[in-house]
């Protein structure tokens, strides 16, 4: 990849109790069926000119099992990732600060529209709370795997006491954002056709036996069927456990980045 220019960043996050290097060091060893002339089937070999960006987890107490673990934000359960949601809150709203953080970052190295967000299982929980807290939208796109949405039931709850679109995504920010930050209130955007417009990517495998397929769909239905986002793509396999299926999810991954930003046949010319 020496000599590539920089052209777009992805953001991923890894899952609970995982780690960064960890997650790169797995996610690198995909194969798509597509190849480079050279015969690299490699995500970083297809898109070199993409910069990604592996973000670590803090280590948080585990309410649950007494333990300092890293994770995004603290749960009590994987079966209901909804039980015990108020122990979710802090880690949550202080993890979604440090990825509105890293975004800047980015964005003084490429514009806002050729950043993408996504992550695996709690990770892309969390860049689908930093989405709604930033506000702004704008992104290249999101990619989410085997996840859920965070604090559904009170996203639901909001849903449910809004019908004005704007009140709706304003409120939900202020579920996924600490109200106050560095002593001045934040600035509550919610630019709907902003969000709403911005491509998402979903897949979940059916034998997932730590997030049922469920609460991918979940994710699908609330954000097309009751916010309106217009570009939800939902991928459901029949195998692939809690990770990526392979080459089928890869494939589609493979192809959502080629299409969204038309980054295919510049790549495959490097």
């Amino acid at each position: 990849m020496a000599g590539c220019v920089h052209t777009h960043t992805i953001i991923l996050l890894h899952g609970r109790d995982s780690q960064a290097c960890e997650f790169a060091s797995e996610f690198f060893e995909c194969e798509a069926t597509d190849a480079t002339p050279a015969g690299d089937r490699t995500l970083t070999a297809l898109f070199p000119t993409i910069r990604w960006v592996f973000p670590q987890a803090r280590a948080i107490r585990s309410e649950r099992f007494d333990a300092d673990m890293p994770q995004w934000f603290d749960m009590w359960s994987l079966e209901d990732v909804q039980e015990r949601s108020e122990l979710q809150v802090p880690g949550l709203r202080s993890s979604v600060d440090l990825i509105i953080d890293i975004i800047k970052d980015e964005e003084l190295l490429v514009p806002r529209g050729k950043i993408f967000l996504g992550g695996i299982s709690q990770g892309f929980a969390t860049s689908l709370a930093a989405l709604f807290a930033d506000g702004r939208g704008g992104f290249a796109g999101l990619c989410g795997f085997c996840s859920w949405l965070p604090l559904a039931n009170e996203a639901a709850s909001i849903i449910h006491q809004h019908s004005d679109p704007v009140e709706q995504f304003t409120s939900i920010q202020r579920l996924y954002v600490d109200g106050v930050k560095n002593g001045k209130e934040l600035l509550v955007l919610a630019l709907v056709p902003e969000l709403r417009s911005i491509p998402i990517l979903l897949e979940h495998s059916r034998d997932d036996s730590v997030i049922s397929v469920q609460n991918g769909m979940g994710i699908r239905d609330t954000l097309a069927g009751k916010l309106g986002f217009r570009g939800i793509e939902w991928h459901e396999y029949d195998d692939g456990g809690h990770w990526i299926n392979e080459p089928r999810g890869v494939d589609d991954f493979v192809s959502f980045l080629r299409r969204v930003k038309k980054l295919g046949e510049d790549d495959r010319r490097i």
